[in-house]
């Protein structure tokens, strides 16, 4: 990858994962400790007004890792944020896209500003941020 080639709006590889499934929460409750049971047990999620379990929200932005270093090192990360706008469902296929915004140099890096987004199949965005990469 050429700093020089690359221009503000170029897109990254898209990252679209299988549809969110109950397995696919409980591994990641599991692996990232957090057993809310919000997301595990739907007589909680039930009482708490929620039609069934949903994601986590650093699941989300775990895919949007994910993103960023299959498109950089992951030694290139400088900053990496996101907030989260929207709860992804059971059965939402989600879809990591990321733009390059800005190109700059600082401190002797060249450094590129991205805005990166996970939506779902119906283009709801869920989780959207950004973050800086040097190349």
């Amino acid at each position: 990858m050429d700093f020089n080639t690359i221009q503000v709006g170029d897109t990254l590889p898209p990252l679209t994962l299988a549809p969110v499934n109950r397995t696919t929460l409980a591994l990641f409750a599991g692996a990232s400790n957090d057993h809310n049971p919000i997301h595990i047990d739907i007589d909680y999620a039930r009482k708490a007004r929620m039609p069934d379990v949903f994601a986590h929200g650093m699941l989300s932005m775990a895919w949007l890792g994910r993103l960023l270093t299959q498109w950089v090192d992951q030694r290139k990360l400088r900053e990496f944020g996101v907030r989260f706008t929207g709860i992804t469902h059971l059965g939402h296929e989600i879809t990591c896209t990321g733009k390059v915004v800005e190109k700059f140099e600082k401190d002797g890096e060249r450094l590129l500003r991205l805005e990166i987004q996970t939506a779902n199949q119906y283009g709801e965005v869920k989780v959207a941020g950004d973050a800086l990469v040097a190349i």
